[in-house]
Formats: structure tokens, sequence, C-alpha cells
């Protein structure tokens, strides 16, 4: 209530100003006229002008503060890949019975367009994302996801990543399997159901992790060359990848 008394004085403020300023003109040069044919054309321009204030000049700042945010999420994104998310890729990979059906389709190249990304998107949406999970080291997959616990909490409490659903859903399956690991204070004699339970949540993890692995491809492909590069040479889906430039 008082933010909005405040913006009602400073207006009628201004107004009063203008009204002061018009009488003073008035009485310097005694032109009535003059005062009426330019007020007229202000008013006249004023429609022009909100159309640029608002809708031009606010698009412009607003696109800008949308690049701003969305740098500020892929790098966000790109320290959760570079700590946690490309070994986590790499790991479930080497235990799916079925890779060999969409490795060629993710060895991202510099020559990649836009349509070759969206078609191996579609294609991964509709990747089944097995893993073995008898093949799968639980204890060493607990290790690893409990010593990158506190990442996964900080990047849950970045505000930043509110407005990125999909990778707010991932951190999610992400915390939730390393919730589940840790409930389990012997992981190397659990019964087959149990078995079944967890390698559900691995693929749902699994299945977001690499959506989102080649949605930041992309975006580094567009934007940051040499950062693309290094990920490429990392690519956790190229059985020959080293980081080593040959």
């Amino acid at each position: 209530m008082k933010d909005i008394r405040w913006q009602i004085y400073v207006g009628l403020g201004l107004i009063a100003l203008s009204a002061l300023l018009y009488l003073l003109h008035f009485f310097l040069f005694h032109d009535a006229e003059h005062i009426y044919i330019y007020l007229l054309g202000d008013i006249a321009f004023l429609p022009i002008e909100v159309l640029l204030v608002t809708l031009v000049i606010h698009q412009l700042l607003e696109n800008r503060d949308t690049r701003a945010k969305l740098e500020k999420l892929n790098m966000v994104i790109g320290i959760f890949f570079s700590e946690a998310g490309t070994e986590l890729l790499t790991y479930f990979s080497d235990n799916d019975p079925h890779l060999e059906e969409i490795r060629k389709d993710l060895m991202v190249s510099s020559e990649w367009s836009d349509n070759e990304f969206s078609r191996v998107t579609n294609l991964l949406r509709g990747y089944s994302c097995d893993v073995n999970i008898h093949s799968i080291d639980l204890p060493g997959l607990k290790q690893f996801v409990i010593s990158k616990e506190d990442l996964f909490l900080r990047m849950l409490e970045n505000p930043t990543l509110l407005e990125h659903e999909s990778f707010t859903e991932l951190l999610r399956a992400v915390f939730h399997l390393t919730e589940e690991l840790c409930r389990r204070k012997d992981l190397s004699s659990l019964p087959e159901i149990d078995l079944s339970h967890l390698a559900g949540d691995i693929r749902r993890v699994y299945g977001l992790l690499i959506l989102e692995w080649l949605s930041y491809m992309r975006y580094l492909k567009d934007s940051y060359p040499y950062l693309f590069s290094l990920a490429m040479r990392m690519n956790p889906f190229d059985e020959k990848a080293s980081v080593i430039v040959h």
C-alpha cells in the first residue's frame, strides 16, 4: 500500500510540475496557441512513445536478461557435467546392454546441424536406457553419488535452475537415487525385486541425463567451440575417447 501511495504522489507531483511550467511559459510569452499546438503534438506522440518503450525497448531488455540467465544456467550445467554428469553417463552407458543400437548416433561432431540434434533427441526419447543391474558396482556407485551430494544439494537450491524444468527434474532424480542407495546398508545381498527397483531409479537418471547431455552439447557447439572440443574428446559414448589431442 505504501508503494502505491508513493507512486501516486510522484505522479501528481509530475503533473503539477508540468502544469506549472506551461503556466510559466504563458506568463512569459502570452502565447496560448503555441502551448496548445505543442501540447497536442506531445499527446499525439505519446502512443508512439508507449509503443517504443513498452514493446520495443522492453523486449530488447528482456531478451538481454534472458540471454544472461541462459549463460548462468549453462555455466551451472557445465559444472554438473564436469563434476559428476559425464562420469555417471560413462558408468551407466558401460552397463547398457543395448548401447550399440545408438552409439553411432551419439558421436556428436562440429558438423552437426540443428536438424541432426533434433533427430537424435527424438531418437533418444524413444530409447529404453536399460542397465544391467547385476553388472553395476552398486557400492562404488553409492560412494560416488555420496561424494557429490553437496554438489547436488547446492544445485537444487540454485534459484536460476527453477527456470530449467528438465535439468531440475534430472537433479531430483539423481538426488532420489542417492537417497535410495544411502538407505541400504548392504548392497551386496539385495533381493531381486529390490534390484529391479534400483534399476528403475537408475534408468530414470540415465534417460534424463542423456537428453540433458545432448542439449548441453548443442549449446556448447553453438556458443563455445573450444569447450565443445574438450567435451567431444571426453564423449562418454565414444570407446576411443581421449582428452589428448591427436
